[in-house]
């Protein structure tokens, strides 16, 4: 690390005012701040709130991603070889297939979301930020593994430009990024987003996993299957394949133990709140076990357990890092625990009475998005009420 350190200290002047790549002074300090800890401070109107930076956060949630990414690429194999029929074709085979597809993904969001970054920081001679760090690894991760790359390189284009930079970039943002991205592949692209096909990858990858699919063989989700059952008792019933994740789906989202493990981590560093994430758990249950109650004649999903709800789907995932995102959720303590709530209550909500959509994560914690200000309004306006009338009763 200290040559590399002499190495960006003595090319560091050509990047500088009057250099000869003075044009390219953001691309060097995005990458110096990204392998260093900058030495410069601010020099005035400084509010110090802890010694944790934005570098060092989404360093900590992209490493919370990697169990979900990881059994991800694994999934993506297994998912493969069970439907060629070749369920025992070996950890390393699967996990290499899973890899091969997933990967691609990873860097077309990366290359095409950082480059306009670059692009954008430059243009405005600002330091570049480091809030894609997340975002990049955050879409892959919910989409489905045949999603084309072209049409997933311009959902993260549309997501950048329109979600995070006409805003004034990371940390202005009203909705999350990765979730504009989905929402817009989903109501552009409908076809590369939903159906039996767009789940498990089908082809063979530089040879690997080579092999027809078996008859018979359906690709869709337990959710989708319950979407359009013909009974109101035909909902999947409970395996422990929904916890561990071996189960269609987006390529990050399936396995409750990957996220549970990120979602450990998040809350012993205190990057999450543990109050949104607990409430939007709670607010899924209570919903979920609502309609149990009250039963259905037609709808196998109003039907299903409520810990099924919680088990599939984005529900998880939704709730451990993109609920829990410091810049678009509630910021107050109190008003947390209603913003959790609401998201799942209403993702339960949208899965039962909409039939099309079973999925009702992203648009929960979207609509949510929009709301958090006004959460923590009220709960700010509660407090000084209250303050108020304690005073009135003092004088």
């Amino acid at each position: 690390m200290k040559a590399l350190r002499k190495y960006f200290d003595k090319i560091k002047p050509n990047f500088e005012e009057g250099g000869k790549y003075h044009a390219f002074h953001s691309l060097y300090e995005g990458f110096e701040s990204f392998l260093f800890v900058p030495n410069t401070t601010s020099k005035s109107g400084v509010h110090i709130h802890d010694s944790i930076d934005s570098k060092r956060i989404m360093s900590i949630v992209v490493i919370a991603l990697i169990p979900a990414m990881l059994f991800g690429m694994y999934n993506v194999g297994y998912q493969h070889f069970n439907a060629i029929g070749q369920p025992n074709a070996g950890f390393w085979s699967l996990f290499f297939y899973g890899f091969l597809a997933v990967l691609p993904k990873i860097i077309v969001s990366y290359v095409v979301g950082l480059g306009i970054e670059f692009t954008t920081a430059q243009w405005k001679h600002e330091e570049i930020q480091e809030g894609y760090l997340v975002t990049g690894l955050l879409i892959p991760l919910i989409v489905p593994i045949n999603c084309p790359l072209w049409i997933l390189a311009v959902a993260v284009a549309f997501s950048v430009i329109f979600c995070k930079e006409v805003f004034g970039g990371t940390g202005m943002n009203i909705f999350n990024p990765a979730l504009i991205a989905r929402a817009f592949l989903f109501f552009a692209y409908p076809a590369k987003m939903s159906g039996d096909a767009v789940w498990v990858a089908t082809d063979s990858i530089c040879g690997l996993g080579a092999g027809n699919v078996i008859d018979g063989f359906s690709g869709a989700t337990a959710l989708g299957n319950a979407a359009v059952a013909s009974s109101a008792t035909a909902y999947p019933a409970f395996s422990w394949d929904m916890v561990t994740g071996l189960i269609p789906g987006s390529i990050g989202e399936t396995s409750v133990i990957a996220i549970a493990l990120g979602a450990i981590l998040l809350l012993w560093t205190g990057v999450a709140s543990w109050k949104t994430m607990l409430s939007v758990f709670v607010g899924g249950a209570v919903v979920g076990f609502l309609f149990n109650v009250i039963g259905s004649e037609t709808n196998a999903v109003a039907n299903m357990p409520w810990y099924e709800h919680i088990c599939l789907g984005g529900f998880c995932f939704g709730a451990v890092f993109m609920a829990t995102d410091p810049v678009t959720s509630a910021r107050t303590e109190t008003g947390k625990y209603y913003y959790g709530f609401l998201i799942g209550a209403i993702a339960i909500v949208i899965r039962v009475l909409n039939p099309g959509y079973p999925e009702g994560m992203m648009l929960a914690i979207l609509l949510m998005n929009v709301f958090a200000p006004l959460i923590d309004h009220f709960v700010v306006q509660s407090n000084i009420s209250r303050r108020a009338k304690r005073v009135n009763k003092k004088v």
